[in-house]
């Protein structure tokens, strides 16, 4: 399979040049604005100070700290939001190339904030940086799925997580004091965001747009095929050229659907309920809240509080590896049995994180088994549901379909993203350490459901798919799940 990819260096410059900046924007955003949080408060009091001579109050100095980490994820809603449109106007490749100037934007208001001595730019520069990641999270995946051949379509898809987890790496390693985590350097840390845009602006012209876009959306056979053979490397794209002209015909007469359309569409209700499930549990699962509790268990286990950004890093390193293995192994094993063994072992062990919480000021050897805790359910989350949720609405849906089943796949994930950071610091508060047990519920009753209802697509066209689903939706009960 690795060797087939390596005949292919046109879809491999596609996958680099899309993933780099595309998901990778995500993990890298979400991680280079820890480092710098002390010194960017005392920016914030430093700036009142001066422009008003008076001291801001440490709620109200948390309370601008918390504007600026929350405009990331209200931005990233916005950017899920007209990543649905922006595909269909513009097209996948044209859309990411366009992605970019969001970001640009975001990286020059937060690289010259100091010098202009403003944090409201910090603000405004993660809000845009917030709406680039929304729109990649959603067109990364999309463009990579249709530019894939169905043999190996699980794998190209999913090489966006391996960039995503990626990103969390460097952002964490440049963010080191070291680096660029210090006093005098955090806002040249927070505009390297530019950098994989630069990057991207200078890789992705050289890639073909979506095949199944140009033909089905745009009507250009001829582009199609040019697009074809860049990507396959070779002639001998006849098979894979029928196979999309009769899903053009398929889809003749149709357009574009809206996301209302959608739902009033009995003809891909279970496709939704199934994005609603798994476009839900990827944040409720509970991963993100483990981050958030990392520090903590690791100051437990009596790592010194200097050298806790270095363990973290290794956080990082797990759900990278998981991902690069999901990767390599999904079109073997399948996308049902990676999800539902990813949240079955979540929920395992966040059972075990439960027990070691509540017996950490009682068992000497406690705080170590919460630590193991924290990276066997990282590892667990980067084997599945990392990456392969969103895989699955490039699957499920069809040509007309899809841009609107990701906008309502990505509007999920940030606001979830959203209502966990608003709501753990409570849930901690009022469970201690039985703070995980909504999170281990929802893993285990989403490995259920994934187990019941989720159809194996691996090795199918996306006709072959459709047409299942819609026998699925026309009997209105969806049996137990086999390979469709």
């Amino acid at each position: 399979m690795l060797t087939k990819l390596l005949q292919i260096r046109g879809l491999l410059l596609t996958i680099v040049a899309a993933c780099i900046g595309g998901t990778f924007q995500y993990g890298f955003n979400l991680t280079i604005i820890n480092a710098p949080t002390i010194f960017i408060q005392r920016f914030i009091n430093e700036t009142w100070i001066e422009r008003f001579d008076t001291h801001l109050e440490n709620w109200v100095i948390t309370l601008f700290w918390t504007i600026i980490v929350a405009m990331y994820f209200v931005g990233g809603l916005v950017g899920a939001l007209i990543a649905g449109p922006m595909a269909i106007t513009f097209g996948r490749r044209n859309s990411l190339l366009i992605n970019n100037a969001f970001v640009l934007i975001g990286a020059l208001f937060m690289g010259l904030s100091k010098t202009a001595k403003s944090f409201e730019m910090i603000v405004i520069g993660r809000f845009f940086s917030g709406i680039n990641s929304g729109v990649g999270f959603n067109i990364n995946p999309m463009y990579l799925s249709e530019s894939a051949p169905s043999q190996i379509r699980g794998m190209v898809a999913l090489s966006f997580a391996p960039f995503t987890a990626a990103g969390l790496v460097v952002g964490q390693t440049i963010g080191l004091r070291e680096v660029l985590g210090n006093d005098e350097l955090w806002p040249l840390l927070l505009a390297t965001c530019a950098v994989p845009a630069v990057i991207q602006l200078a890789l992705l012209p050289w890639c073909p747009e979506s095949p199944r876009y140009l033909l089905i959306d745009r009507k250009d056979k001829d582009s199609c095929i040019k697009a074809l053979t860049r990507l396959r490397g070779n002639d001998e794209i006849a098979a894979e050229l029928d196979e999309i002209l009769e899903e053009q015909r398929a889809l003749e007469g149709q357009r574009a659907k809206r996301v209302w359309e959608l739902f009033r569409d009995r003809g891909v209700r279970w496709q939704l309920i199934i994005t609603f499930v798994l476009g839900s549990a990827v944040q409720l699962c509970g991963n993100d809240a483990i981050y958030y509790y990392a520090v903590y268990v690791f100051r437990e286990a009596g790592i010194p509080s200097e050298k806790i950004q270095y363990v973290t890093i290794g956080t990082g390193c797990c759900e990278f590896t998981t991902s690069l293995l999901s990767n390599l192994i999904i079109d073997r094993v399948g996308r049902r049995l990676l999800l539902m063994g990813g949240y079955g072992m979540m929920a395992l062990f966040a059972i075990v994180f439960t027990i070691s919480l509540s017996l950490q000021d009682k068992i000497s050897w406690m705080p170590f088994l919460s630590m193991a805790c924290v990276f066997a359910s990282i590892l667990s989350f980067g084997i599945g549901p990392a990456g392969v949720t969103a895989v699955i609405p490039s699957e499920i849906f069809d040509q007309t379909a899809r841009p609107a089943a990701y906008m309502i796949n990505g509007s999920l994930f940030w606001i979830n993203l959203i209502l966990i950071g608003l709501t753990f610091p409570f849930i901690v508060e009022g469970l201690g350490s039985f703070c995980y047990v909504p999170f281990l519920s929802f893993s285990f009753f989403t490995a259920i459901f994934i187990g019941f209802f989720l159809p194996e697509t691996k090795g199918k066209t996306f006709l072959e798919i459709s047409r299942k689903f819609e026998s699925l939706n026309l009997n209105g009960l969806l049996k137990r799940p086999q390979s469709l």
